[in-house]
């Protein structure tokens, strides 16, 4: 055997890592994890070598203690320790950060080797930097992921502890991470123009928007659904909202709007998941005895397609003064159902622009609790035009957003990243799925 055989024989016994890092992964649920699921299940199933570094955490149990160590689905998971103060505390999510960086530092250092490629997602925010020294010290490649970008996000949110300085400091920190990465991957048209604003190379910034997975989320007919059935909405025009109401969602101009609307006792609004605001929303439909809403917690991945079936619309909603640093990941879910969708935000904003120019739905401005209510009476007074969205947005969905397509981009992108691999460019099979 000649010393170019050896050398092949060695790289196909010990083929060139990719690495992802995320606080979480399968089993967990949230939306980072699920689509860092598929891609990495989709990717080993095309014949790389996949690892994950994650937490032992799920995002809404601090304490799960999840196995050290453990394969999926071809995924070679290493779970890495740090403390588990939870979510509920600013203090105690600062110091659940801290402890994972430096561990899932370590994790890096232990599993990197020459040649390989780190894939850093934004959980916990800054993770970039920390990825960027591992992959210094072990002379391996560095592709960021931005789901959102701190700590711009916190600052807009009045979350931001740090002092100015420091602030700043770690904005050229982060900035400098994300030019020395290979490619650095967003979300979407807003987000990249905030990036080129802070000077990351335009050449080193690539979108890939998220996705929804076919294989769960399926256009159902509002007959079909057994959530609506069981709730006794089979006669309403229903308004709901799935997923996450954090501190990024504006709840009041839909508060406002419904309360507009109480007089229709055909409108119901069907409120699904958690997150900080929710229990907020509740609190206040409470205190204003509106009694046009119902609320349920999140409900199992593989139900996905009957509770998106429930409702006739969704809502999304963003702060206008998050856009470019965050896209809301529920809108493809949206689209997936089949269903027309409506943005409480900005009117340039990233969903705004595309609900507008695609025509799958509404958009109302922050605080236009009247045309927010005229859109839904409009949809509910013509169910024609209410399904020829909902159409529409299953087209554009399958055209853009689906999850082969999504996946076969990161196929495409990764394949010249110095991995020394070829991938294996077949269709791949359907998104990483298991009921819980």
């Amino acid at each position: 055997m000649t010393n170019h055989d050896q050398m092949n024989a060695h790289r196909t016994a010990d083929p060139n890592k990719i690495v992802f890092v995320n606080r979480y992964f399968f089993p967990d649920q949230s939306a980072t994890s699920q689509l860092l699921s598929d891609l990495s299940v989709d990717l080993a199933r095309r014949g790389l070598s996949i690892h994950v570094i994650c937490s032992r955490q799920r995002y809404d149990q601090a304490d799960a203690r999840l196995p050290a160590t453990e394969s999926i689905e071809g995924v070679t998971v290493h779970r890495v320790w740090s403390t588990s103060f939870g979510r509920d505390r600013l203090a105690g999510r600062a110091i659940d950060y801290a402890s994972f960086y430096v561990t899932a530092l370590f994790g890096l250092l232990r599993v990197l080797r020459h040649g390989d490629t780190v894939v850093a997602k934004t959980d916990p925010p800054l993770i970039s930097i920390v990825a960027l020294l591992a992959t210094t010290l072990k002379r391996a490649h560095l592709i960021n992921w931005l789901q959102d970008i701190f700590p711009e996000v916190a600052s807009k949110l009045g979350a931001n502890p740090l002092p100015g300085w420091l602030n700043q400091l770690l904005q050229r920190v982060r900035d400098a991470s994300l030019n020395a990465a290979r490619v650095n991957v967003v979300l979407g048209a807003r987000m990249r123009e905030l990036l080129e604003q802070r000077r990351v190379a335009a050449d080193k910034i690539v979108v890939i928007e998220n996705w929804a997975d076919g294989g769960e989320t399926q256009p159902l007919s509002t007959q079909g659904s057994l959530l609506r059935a069981r709730l006794g909405l089979a006669n309403k025009f229903v308004v709901a909202y799935s997923g996450n109401l954090g501190r990024a969602h504006e709840f009041q101009t839909l508060l406002d709007a419904a309360a507009i609307l109480q007089p229709d006792r055909d409108i119901v609004f069907l409120m699904i998941g958690g997150g900080a605001g929710m229990p907020l929303l509740q609190r206040a439909v409470l205190q204003n005895g509106l009694d046009n809403f119902r609320f349920l917690g999140y409900q199992p991945r593989a139900s996905l397609s009957d509770s998106l079936a429930a409702a006739d619309a969704h809502l999304v909603s963003l702060l206008p003064a998050l856009e470019g640093l965050i896209v809301p990941s529920k809108f493809y879910g949206i689209l997936a159902a089949g269903r027309a969708a409506i943005f409480v935000g900005d009117a340039d904003g990233e969903l705004a622009r595309v609900i507008q120019a695609e025509r799958v739905g509404a958009v109302a401005a922050v605080g236009d609790a009247a045309g927010l209510a005229r859109h839904i009476a409009t949809l509910k007074s013509d169910p024609a035009q209410c399904r020829l969205l909902g159409d529409t947005a299953f087209q554009l969905y399958s055209a853009r957003y689906s999850a082969p397509r999504a996946l076969q981009r990161w196929a495409d992108l990764l394949n010249p990243a110095g991995l020394g691999l070829a991938i294996d460019h077949r269709p791949s099979d359907p998104a990483f799925t298991q009921a819980p």
